[in-house]
């Protein structure tokens, strides 16, 4: 048994496979499947190792910021290429957020968030929270910066 993540598109499944695999390593397009006039009806990828099924479904049904594909970055340089990419003629969201053109919505995440959250002191994780909403686009070193700062006011008043 597998789980895949099914997008379905109006006419731009093989587009979105294409710019999907292209920005994230480790992936690549597994299937194309076509109709009898050769139009790509289907096509199958991994991005990162996740399969995914992304279907030309020529019904108009928008996605919804309600589902997302998550994406973890190590380094800031990750994020800023896979942000530059995604929101590419999208729109950018709040706290890493984006919807890239065809209107699927990306949380572009650094992997230093969870490690910073995990050993936070309430006021610091309130802080580094509070940093992460008012961003767009994330900045590594602005959420390094929210945890010492809440570091440094617990100092001062203790």
């Amino acid at each position: 048994m597998q789980v895949s993540t099914f997008l379905w598109f109006d006419d731009q499944a093989e587009e979105a496979a294409e710019l999907y695999t292209s920005v994230l390593p480790a992936s690549k397009i597994l299937d194309r499947q076509r109709a009898a006039d050769g139009r790509v009806t289907t096509v199958v990828f991994e991005l990162a190792g996740q399969r995914l099924v992304a279907y030309n479904g020529r019904s108009r049904l928008p996605f919804t910021p309600a589902l997302s594909l998550y994406v973890t970055c190590d380094t800031q340089e990750d994020i800023d290429t896979v942000w530059a990419e995604l929101s590419d003629g999208g729109e950018p969201g709040p706290g890493g957020s984006l919807t890239d053109r065809f209107g699927v919505t990306w949380q572009i995440i650094p992997r230093t968030l969870g490690e910073l959250l995990t050993d936070a002191e309430p006021d610091a994780s309130e802080r580094i929270l509070t940093a992460l909403h008012a961003m767009t686009k994330i900045s590594i070193q602005g959420l390094v910066d929210a945890c010492a700062r809440a570091s440094v006011i617990r100092t001062l008043t203790s």
